[in-house]
């Protein structure tokens, strides 16, 4: 797989996270719970490393092409770095609600 069909992967994890999002909403306006959305958010991550590592493990056995394995392992980096980028905004998020006067 080409770094195109790496971002159309992220892309797409993207929009299953705003459609499940959308989905909380649309069944309850008000309880929508964050918690749960980057619990799912984290499992998705988690299940991204896991196929990486399988396919590593399936290479080392001859079964998998190095191809599909960089092109997991790609992934999975994606996935993590999105999920960084996340966590850095709610932190600074977080930081400027702190500074606000009250």
């Amino acid at each position: 797989m080409s770094t195109p069909s790496i971002a159309n992967n992220a892309y797409q994890m993207a929009a299953r996270l705003q459609q499940q999002a959308r989905a909380l909403e649309e069944s309850s306006p008000q309880q929508v719970d964050f918690g749960q959305m980057v619990q799912e958010a984290v499992g998705t991550v988690i299940d991204k490393g896991r196929e990486s590592d399988q396919k590593a493990v399936g290479m080392v056995e001859g079964k998998t092409d190095v191809v599909d394995v960089v092109t997991a392992i790609s992934e999975t980096e994606v996935a993590l770095e999105t999920m960084v980028a996340v966590r850095d905004r709610v932190i600074s998020a977080y930081e400027e609600i702190m500074r606000m006067p009250i």
